[in-house]
């Protein structure tokens, strides 16, 4: 059984490990996955048909405790236990709720001090007492009722027979309904950079490059803990060292072709230069991979991700904020990370007959999320998912040329 630190409008968490508000969903990932054994049937719940409209859940059927996690900024904005039974709290480094301590309306109020009076709604048979960010929900019976206020003054119960705790819920901002996901709080940077917003720069029917607007946050003894925000471009045609000098080294280089006999050799964990293959800087925190030739060491693809759930690659990146701004005959066409393609197609022509995407693994050869189709339109790649919405868009060609130019 876990025991848990309760923070009103921050956090839940132990020493160990902490679920943050505003945290992103690969981060709370990251630690259920550090906590493999302990945090256990762990489940991912989200609706394919409208990903931007209900909330993306993390649920530990085990644990008693939901994650839900804002749709659109995948951040997290509201922790949920929906077990008391399943967990151990405490409040300020005291217990509240355990096997032996039962979390009664009279031990809240000692644990939590005074609160404004509660709310009875009737039609639930629910008694909430409300905190500023956290919020105790008791099952009431209506036989306990009297009177027609809506508080604890109408409610009698009889001596030692208070009902205990149900559900509690912690968010940011004054109500759990109104609840909106806070920004990424400081302590989830990790020294990392994160993107805002991406701009897609167009010249004339080809691509030159990105426009990126990035935090960064700063955490030291010599200036005060603070959130930066930094614009810088790449562009297609620019050298490797250029680019992770601009955005910084990726969290990730892969190579896009691998010789899986090259084990076997007597240097194997050198890589062999004779046999150049391109390769990718993947900045997972930005949604973004930059491809580079092998002999010119020059950018000549990016790829901005949009980490829908349902797709193949989710989890693997944030999602990119992009804009890409496209001129057409009717004036121009703005396209971003949350377009259905059914109306991007009302506004462009993009290539009738689309590829079929099938990704699989050398290990697990069955894809669970089904194929995706990639249309073309002038020097871009999009590639759509079954509910139509964009899961990648690839940006290539003669851009490249244009931005080694300018470089």
């Amino acid at each position: 059984m876990l025991t848990l630190e309760v923070v009103p409008e921050r956090s839940l968490g132990c020493e160990q490990w902490e679920f943050i508000l505003g945290m992103h969903f690969s981060q709370a990932v990251a630690i259920i996955q550090a906590q493999i054994g302990v945090i256990k049937g762990v489940q991912v719940l989200y609706n394919d048909n409208k990903p931007l409209e209900i909330d993306l859940v993390i649920n530990l059927p085990q644990d008693g405790i939901r994650l839900f996690f804002d749709p659109v900024t995948q951040r997290l904005k509201i922790i949920l236990i929906y077990n008391m039974k399943l967990v151990k709290l405490k409040y300020c480094g005291l217990s509240f709720n355990s096997p032996e301590l039962l979390p009664s309306i009279e031990q809240i109020e000692h644990s939590f001090g005074a609160t404004h009076p509660g709310e009875y709604d009737s039609e639930k048979k629910v008694f909430t007492l409300n905190f500023r960010g956290l919020s105790f929900y008791f099952p009431v019976d209506s036989k306990y009722q009297k009177g027609s206020t809506h508080n604890l003054a109408s409610l009698q119960f009889p001596p030692g027979n208070s009902p205990v705790v149900a559900r509690l819920a912690i968010y940011s901002g004054g109500s759990v309904d109104q609840a909106l996901a806070p920004e990424m709080p400081l302590s989830c940077y990790h020294g990392q950079l994160y993107l805002q917003k991406a701009e897609i720069i167009r010249g004339e029917s080809f691509t030159k490059g990105l426009k990126l607007n990035l935090l960064a946050g700063t955490n030291n003894r010599v200036i005060d803990s603070t959130i930066l925000h930094l614009e810088r471009r790449i562009l297609l045609g620019q050298s490797a060292q250029d680019i992770s000098s601009a955005i910084g080294a990726p969290c990730k280089v892969f190579y896009k072709s691998e010789d899986k006999m090259r084990i076997h050799a007597p240097n194997a964990h050198r890589r062999v230069t004779t046999n150049r293959s391109d390769y990718f800087f993947n900045y997972f925190t930005l949604g973004l991979d930059v491809l580079f030739d092998a002999r010119s060491h020059l950018a000549k693809k990016f790829v901005l991700h949009t980490n829908y759930p349902g797709h193949y690659n989710f989890n693997m990146y944030m999602r990119c904020e992009f804009e890409l701004p496209l001129m057409e005959a009717n004036g121009q066409t703005v396209i971003d990370a949350y377009s259905n393609w059914n109306d991007v197609c009302k506004k462009l022509t993009p290539s009738e007959r689309p590829v079929v995407l099938n990704r699989a693994s050398s290990t697990n050869t069955t894809n669970p999320f089904g194929s995706t189709l990639c249309y073309g339109y002038q020097d871009i790649i999009f590639e759509i998912m079954p509910n139509h919405y964009i899961a990648s868009l690839s940006i290539y060609g003669d851009g490249a040329k244009q931005g080694s130019k300018q470089a």
